[in-house]
């Protein structure tokens, strides 16, 4: 239980320590380097909302203020998303690992900050020293989701670093970036010095070792990114030809990649506030719409041994009471049976539950639930994707709605009664009759569970619908498919929300569609769009994906400036044979095998699980199938 008493403490003591300016020791790193200063620290924490964004001095973060080199490993969001990211988290660890090397973090300051900061002429600084950002050696971006690219262009221009690359000089730091949107590279590569593409675990410290003999041997950034593109994985936009192709880097070892060490526990709640342990990386299921089930390919685990030892170190160092396992499919680990119930036995003590955020709905997790439940029932979420069975197959989903309502008889039956079912609109082939099916599913979920006698049911129901829009990936089946206009978009939600009234305990949640049409413009976006970045970055547009700051208008006008729609680009329909934007890397899925999961679809033929036979996406070319 000590672990429980050293996070009460933690949150008891936040609010002194900002208001103290920070601890003591960070006071005494902050007297060493040409960091902001105390007085002007304290000043900044008092005129903003959350101090504790920016304070630094969490429990288990790592400062080397003696480094050869640093990195300022950076997540254009706020801190409390940033710091819910396994990723960031995983290379933070890496890159303090080796030698010679500082990691610190920092994130896209609220406006609130941004403003203080400005006004103040203080430039952007790390959480680990308050060092400027411009300061480091390379200052690196996490790109997971389109609608924060504008807040990388706040972050370097609050850092005083030149916004295009062409524009920075001998003793600007590398600017790279990484993540999954990375694999289309194309609408940020102006604003980048390199991009890594791939798992980022061994080649962003490759990257960092680079960057370290350059500066002993005194190479010219010319030199250096010549040197990068060499690596593979790495794609550097101003050497780029047309014989350019970057393929991507994979760690074929998962059980022996780098991991998070002693994760840093924040001082405020974060979104995704618990112990995260990737179980596997890559799906061998092959939805057609779903871009990581591709890009993450082959699938691989980590032992359930592993695992354990990595639950024990980040509970007894973190004080948290919560597991999560993460992947893409955590009910297709393959030895999740045995490694839910051991976490449970093994922690029961200190009240320790078991989340697991992504369900296949056909897994028989029965027994799990019941083990789960005995500790605390977290919320359960299942993702049948599409109202009907025909689409359904259509996007290769492989469930059917058998599958689905045993699984939510299960979990309604083990005491849970709070569960999350994620739907898509404007698949493509999708008609309303498809739309209307998702709530005749969740009519006959609600009457699943109260059916169930009230003794053996929980209190009510909480069954919430969730629902997104369909936005078209790279390197997916769908890629060459144009989004549905925005006005369909919302009377396809408003048929859905007309059809749910009166269902017991279901909630629906929509996401914003007018957002959808730029994530699919960016999505599937050419260099043209860089253009457009840096005048929506002008006329004010940050913090895009929060709904009381976006900015349609805005975003409309740098699209008319620029001489370009953002619907041409999200609706636009590339024929199998045009040559994409992206075409220039090599995600290892081939585009052959992509154009015949796309007719496919259209016929509405179903692709069986990779581990049942192999289907030949890596076609002949490389050593092994996406099995591994």
């Amino acid at each position: 239980m000590i672990h429980l008493y050293i996070r009460c403490a933690m949150y008891f003591c936040r609010d002194f320590l900002w208001r103290k300016g920070t601890i003591r020791a960070e006071n005494k790193r902050m007297e060493r380097n040409t960091a902001l200063d105390q007085t002007a620290f304290n000043r900044l924490l008092s005129r903003v909302e959350k101090p504790a964004r920016y304070i630094g001095g969490e429990w288990n973060s790592i400062v080397k203020p003696e480094a050869e080199t640093r990195f300022a490993l950076l997540f254009p969001d706020v801190y409390e998303i940033g710091m819910s990211h396994l990723g960031s988290r995983i290379l933070y660890h890496a890159l303090n690992s080796v030698e010679g090397v500082a990691c610190e973090r920092a994130f896209a300051p609220w406006p609130d900050m941004e403003q203080v900061l400005r006004e103040e002429h203080i430039p952007l600084f790390s959480l680990e020293t308050k060092r400027p950002l411009k300061e480091f050696d390379i200052v690196g971006f996490a790109l997971l989701y389109e609608m924060c690219y504008t807040n990388i262009l706040q972050m370097l221009d609050l850092s005083g670093i030149p916004l295009l690359a062409k524009d920075r000089g001998e003793n600007d730091p590398l600017i790279i970036c990484g993540g999954p949107c990375a694999c289309n590279p194309t609408p940020v590569a102006a604003f980048m010095d390199a991009v890594l593409i791939g798992d980022g675990e061994e080649m962003t410290p490759e990257v960092t070792r680079a960057v370290q003999n350059a500066k002993r041997t005194g190479k010219s950034k010319a030199e250096l990114l010549k040197e990068l593109s060499t690596m593979r994985g790495v794609y550097v936009p101003s050497l780029k030809t047309d014989d350019t192709c970057v393929v991507r880097r994979i760690i074929k070892d998962l059980d022996a990649a780098a991991f998070t060490g002693e994760p840093i526990v924040p001082y405020l709640g974060i979104v995704h506030d618990r112990v995260a342990l990737e179980v596997m990386r890559g799906c061998t299921r092959g939805c057609r719409f779903c871009q990581a089930g591709y890009i993450y390919r082959p699938i691989r685990e980590r032992k359930s041994e592993t695992l354990m030892e990595l639950a024990r170190q980040q509970i007894g160092c973190t004080g948290y009471d919560e597991v999560s396992l993460l992947s893409l499919s955590t009910g297709d680990y393959s030895e999740v049976h045995k490694l839910v119930p051991e976490i449970i036995r093994e922690m029961e003590e200190g009240k320790v539950s078991v989340s697991l955020p992504s369900l296949r709905v056909d897994s028989e997790l029965a027994s799990d639930l019941k083990v789960m439940q005995t500790v605390r029932k977290a919320g359960l979420t299942f993702a049948p994707e599409a109202g009907t069975q025909r689409l359904r197959d259509v996007i290769n989903k492989n469930v059917t709605e058998e599958d689905i309502l045993r699984a939510t008889q299960d979990a309604f039956s083990a005491g849970w009664s709070s569960v999350k079912l994620y739907f898509m609109i404007g698949l493509p082939t999708e008609t309303d009759e498809d739309i209307l099916g998702i709530a005749q599913l969740a009519r006959k979920i609600s009457w699943q569970f109260y059916q169930l006698p009230k003794e053996k049911r929980g209190k009510g129901l909480r069954l919430n619908v969730s629902v997104s829009t369909f936005v078209p990936k790279p390197f997916t089946a769908f890629q060459w498919y144009g989004q549905i206009p925005a006005e369909e978009i919302k009377r396809k939600q408003e048929l859905l929300r007309n059809a749910l009234k009166g269902i017991r305990g279901a909630e629906l949640n929509c996401h914003f569609s007018l957002l959808s049409v730029l994530e699919a413009a960016f999505s599937r976006g050419d260099e043209r769009l860089a253009d457009v970045l840096l005048r929506a970055y002008q006329l004010g547009c940050r913090f895009d994906s929060w709904s009381e700051h976006f900015q349609s208008k805005a975003w409309a006008q740098a699209f008319a400036d620029c001489g370009l729609s953002e619907q041409d680009y999200a609706q636009r329909e590339y024929a199998l044979e045009d040559a994409l934007p992206w075409d220039f890397v090599d995600m290892l899925v081939t585009k052959a095998y992509l154009r015949r999961e796309y007719k496919r679809a259209l016929s509405g033929e179903t692709t069986p699980d990779c581990r049942e036979n192999c289907n030949g996406c890596f076609g002949a070319r490389y050593e092994t199938d996406c099995r591994m």
